[in-house]
């Protein structure tokens, strides 16, 4: 029973991952067509799929009561070292190899998949999980 709840939320974050990946290349591809450069078209689309992603996870995938504004916290204090690290390695990619920016957006989109699941499970949301 306990592994069919933890696969239904693997799923469910995946699937919202998914839909918060879509929001993300939407606002990176609007931005990315007006010739902004690589880092603020990916800082602003990294943002605006945060705060989607962050919502719906909180509230469906974790069913956490945890206090919003300290989830919020947490959340931020992972993209404190997330954000710098693939923004300028992004735009190192992009700028100076020369690699394809929807390549490397979709390398950190994967990394940052992986990484955010691990740390919503284990850290942000920890003790509070089904709790709503």
């Amino acid at each position: 029973m306990k592994d069919k709840k933890e696969l239904l939320r693997t799923i469910k974050f995946t699937l919202f991952s998914i839909s918060a990946g879509l929001i993300q290349i939407a606002v990176f591809t609007i931005l990315n067509k007006l010739n902004l450069t690589y880092w603020i078209s990916y800082l602003t689309a990294l943002i605006a799929s945060i705060i989607w992603n962050f919502t719906l996870n909180r509230e469906y995938t974790f069913k956490s009561t945890a206090n919003v504004p300290s989830a919020m916290l947490k959340v931020f204090i992972f993209y404190l070292f997330f954000t710098p690290a693939s923004t300028i390695l992004g735009s190192y990619l992009v700028d100076t190899l020369k690699w394809n920016e929807y390549l490397v957006t979709g390398l950190n989109m994967l990394s940052n998949f992986i990484l955010e699941y691990i740390y919503d499970r284990f850290i942000v949301f920890k003790g509070t999980i089904d709790t709503k």
